[in-house]
């Protein structure tokens, strides 16, 4: 800031190009090289496919998941939730139709509800996106599913997936996020602020 507390336009970053400097199945990491006040830089960014995660609500109750993680070794109680695309194949190919990323994710939101916890979600609605951060870009889609049946044949798990669902009152989803019982601490923020949202409604 300068001293007459304007903002120094000429100091924020302005996007030149980027390049591709490893491509795995999941991940890339990219050098984004910037204009800075004259002057280019380049940073680097691990990139990957968007994911989604959901919030399923029933009455005054809200649905979550008990679910044995290989990196933490342990069960967390979680949102639903997964990948938007397969890989970055998938995900370039779909950036390259020009199609709406959102709209990718709420197909991705009914997967997933589909998969992991046994429903077939009517309407997913859009409720918010987590950034991850500057050097790592994993945006997540959280989508609020009021509006579901129940599958007959329930969950399809894929190979490897050991997940429980669990009902709770929002009041104890409330006390999960904040307790660190929800470890997956952006699933958590995004949860608070909805339940914070529909108690002043």
């Amino acid at each position: 800031m300068t001293a007459n507390n304007q903002i120094n336009m000429s100091n924020i970053p302005k996007f030149i190009k980027e390049e591709v400097v490893y491509k795995g199945r999941m991940f890339e990491v990219v050098h984004m090289t910037y204009d800075i006040d004259g002057q280019e830089v380049t940073h680097e960014k691990s990139r990957r496919a968007p994911g989604t995660r959901l919030i399923i609500t029933k009455e005054e109750k809200v649905l979550l998941i008990n679910e044995y993680r290989s990196e933490l070794q342990d069960w967390d109680i979680r949102l639903p939730g997964g990948k938007v695309c397969d890989s970055l194949e998938e995900y370039h190919e779909f950036l390259s139709s020009n199609m709406n990323i959102e709209d990718k994710a709420s197909e991705g939101a009914k997967k997933e509800a589909l998969e992991e916890v046994g429903i077939v979600a009517k309407k997913p609605n859009f409720f918010s996106i987590s950034t991850c951060g500057a050097s790592v870009i994993w945006d997540l889609y959280y989508f609020v599913i009021s509006e579901f049946e129940e599958h007959p044949n329930g969950q399809h798990l894929e190979l490897g997936e050991n997940i429980e669902v669990k009902w709770v009152t929002k009041e104890e989803a409330k006390k999960m996020a904040l307790n660190g019982s929800i470890k997956e601490d952006r699933s958590a923020a995004v949860l608070l602020r909805f339940l914070n949202s529909v108690q002043k409604n």
